[in-house]
Formats: structure tokens, C-alpha cells, sequence
């Protein structure tokens, strides 16, 4: 059997995804997004779970981009379930830049509410570029349950996650804008507003939407 220069340069490209240097693997996701191969997916899916640099990671999603999606749908499908966050986090990332609906099963209710705020955001991008026609309301349905969630960046994504749905999104979250909690009313009318307005900042809107809810005297400070 003939070993050919291609097949030297993988396997540098391989070892080089696991050195200590984020530059050499960089350049290895890289050379390996260059020159694809079935093989290589595996590799390319476990490393996503543990690579510490973002710009890395993003180049391992490139890499996987570039295979067959015959390759990577099931290996990044097993991912979603893995029990190391990173890893469902980066899957589902993946999943979002492939955008095949055949993974559409994969997104549940339970990375949708998932306890980590990164792999929820990223659940959040992949539902709504991944959900069959038909399936919006019911997809915001599930999505206006974690309004009022986290952090700054983590509200403003499922915003938009929701905003990217259109209209369909609007009766869920009427009903949210009257919820026991003040950061989810705050959260819910906030996000109409750039369902209206789209050039309206986020920051903008929520601090509005503070005080049309503390305003309207009714409810107390809720989770």
C-alpha cells in the first residue's frame, strides 16, 4: 500500500490537533477543512469537545462543514447527548453552520432549557434555523419558557432566536408579558419591541421594558 503525500499531511494535520500551541491547531483544523476526508470526522468531532480557543473551535466547525453531511449528521447528533457541555454546545453549533433539518429530532426540549447558558444559546441558533415550516409556534412555544434567563447576552440571544421566528412568535409572547415575574414580563416586552422595531438596540429596549413593567405596579420581582 503506497503512502501518498496527502496522507503524510494528515496525519501531522491529526497529531497537530493535539498540540500545545492554539497556532498549530489552528492550522491543522485548517489543513484538515482543506482536504477533507471521512476519516477525519471523528477526530475533528472529539476534538470540538475539548478545545479551549474559540477561534479553533470555529475552524473545527469549518473543517466539518466541508465533509459529507452523511459523515458528520450522526456523529454530531451522538454529540448533542454527550454529557460534557462544551461538547453539546459545539455540536449543535455545527449543526446550525451545516443547517440540515434532517437534525431537527436532535434539538429537544431539554437543550432548549438546558442548564448551561452556552449550550442553550447555542440549541436556541439551531432551532430556529433548523425547525420545519409548520413547526414555528410550537418551537416558541418552548422558547418564550426560558424568558427572563441569565445574563445580558444570554437574553439578548434567545431574543433574537425568537425575533427570527416573525410573527408566529407573537401570541406566546402576549402571554408571557403577563407573568408572575418581572424579568420575564421585562424579558417578553422587550422582545416585541424588536419584533417591531429591529433597529431598536437590546439595551434600549429592556431598560424600556423595566419600566413599563415596574410602571404597571403589578407582580413582583420574579427569577
Amino acid at each position: 500500500m503506497t503512502i501518498t503525500k496527502q496522507d503524510t499531511g494528515s496525519a501531522r494535520a491529526l497529531q497537530g490537533l493535539e498540540d500545545g500551541r492554539s497556532s498549530v491547531r489552528l492550522r491543522a483544523a485548517l489543513a484538515l477543512g482543506t482536504t477533507p476526508d471521512p476519516r477525519f470526522v471523528d477526530k475533528l468531532v472529539e476534538r470540538c469537545a475539548i478545545e479551549p480557543e474559540f477561534l479553533v473551535r470555529d475552524m473545527l466547525t469549518w473543517a466539518l462543514t466541508r465533509h459529507p453531511v452523511a459523515m458528520t449528521l450522526p456523529a454530531l447528533i451522538r454529540e448533542v447527548r454527550s454529557e460534557r457541555a462544551q461538547a453539546r454546545s459545539q455540536a449543535l453549533h455545527t449543526l446550525s453552520k451545516i443547517g440540515d433539518r434532517r437534525a431537527w429530532p436532535a434539538i429537544t426540549r431539554a437543550l432548549l432549557s438546558d442548564a448551561d447558558d452556552e449550550v442553550a444559546r447555542s440549541a436556541w441558533r439551531a432551532a430556529v434555523i433548523l425547525v420545519p415550516e409548520g413547526e414555528e409556534a410550537a418551537l416558541a412555544a418552548v422558547l418564550v419558557t426560558q424568558l427572563g434567563r441569565g445574563e445580558r447576552e444570554t437574553q439578548l440571544s434567545l431574543s433574537r432566536a425568537l425575533v427570527a421566528l416573525g410573527d408566529v412568535i407573537g401570541p406566546a409572547l402576549l402571554a408571557a408579558t403577563t407573568a408572575p415575574g418581572l424579568r420575564v414580563r421585562a424579558h417578553a416586552l422587550a422582545t416585541q419591541r424588536l419584533l417591531h422595531d429591529p433597529d431598536a438596540g437590546f439595551e434600549f429596549a429592556i431598560e424600556e421594558a423595566k419600566r413599563v413593567v415596574v410602571l404597571g405596579g403589578c407582580g413582583q420581582e420574579g427569577g
